[in-house]
């Protein structure tokens, strides 16, 4: 953790909404004027696409069923891990993008599904943003969760994810029904290893909860919308946070536990302005007095 050069990190699996979270956040920075050098959690997956499709043949053929982008083997979680202790020493640290499609790939005249080269993270940035899979990943090698400031869980219901991850691998991708389901079931052990056991570390967990039957996702033709949804807030730690003031702004809501706020999903946007801008703006105080 730094006071001068703080890092926010959102976690969630692939298909848990984590980008909803990350807009959301742009606009506060954005409304608040905080440079945030922003960073994508697949930057430091260990292998591009074509290297991770080889690297899970092999891994078939001598009998792992179960090699992951969840995983330890498929990530650089050291290097994760740098950048984040070096971002909170120095305001700086080496980082790289991989290239999604191929718009991205061509801006940078490289194949889609490859990786930029290492560079370092602009100067003069108020904050490290961390979006991806493993922002409060420990293993028994590494401990990125230390090194964060904020620490925000995204985790929908295991069913909605599912079918969020369905939707979208099978109309943004192309990909079949069977090889979405192929690699839910590949993932699963390190999903309970390597990405469950982040959300007891963060500060708060957004998790949506449908209203509609999801009872099987593999048959859902639609995706449960927002206001067919209820969200579920959990605080880690309820000191300072004014409940009243979130109850009152949040229509419908109400809290479940002490630490507990439920309110419309509808209201998701509205809730992570008003839960998440008093503790931004805390941190940039406190990197102001710690700077003077």
């Amino acid at each position: 953790m730094s006071t001068k050069h703080p890092i926010v990190a959102i976690t969630g699996s692939s298909g848990a909404g984590t980008t909803t979270i990350t807009r959301s956040f742009q606009h506060i920075f954005r409304r608040e004027k905080v440079k945030a050098a922003i960073i994508e959690g697949d930057s430091f997956h260990a292998f591009d696409r074509q290297q991770m499709r080889q690297k899970m043949k092999e891994a078939e053929e001598t009998g792992d069923q179960h090699f992951s982008h969840f995983g330890p083997e498929g990530n650089l979680f050291g290097e994760l891990e740098q950048l984040f202790a070096t971002y909170g020493a120095t305001g700086t640290g080496k980082s790289r993008k991989y290239l999604h499609d191929e718009a991205e790939g061509a801006a940078h005249g490289q194949p889609p599904g490859t990786f930029t080269g290492w560079t370092d993270v602009d100067e003069g940035t108020d904050l490290l943003f961390y979006e991806g899979l493993h922002g409060a990943v420990v293993t028994n090698r590494v401990n990125v969760a230390q090194h964060a400031d904020l620490l925000v869980g995204v985790v929908p219901i295991i069913n909605l994810e599912w079918i969020q991850k369905l939707h979208r691998d099978k109309n943004m991708r192309g990909y079949s029904q069977e090889a979405v389901v192929d690699t839910i079931l590949r993932r699963m052990p390190d999903y309970v290893s390597y990405i469950c056991p982040q959300f007891s570390r963060t500060h708060v967990n957004f998790q949506r909860v449908p209203v509609v039957d999801t009872s099987n996702p593999f048959t859902s033709r639609d995706i449960p919308s927002l206001d067919e949804s209820m969200l579920v807030i959990r605080f880690a730690n309820p000191k300072g946070i004014d409940f009243p003031y979130l109850l009152s702004m949040l229509h419908d809501s109400y809290m479940s536990r002490p630490n507990t706020i439920v309110c419309p999903g509808g209201k998701m946007g509205l809730a992570i302005q008003l839960i998440f801008t008093p503790m931004i703006l805390r941190l940039m105080g406190n990197r102001e007095q710690a700077t003077m």
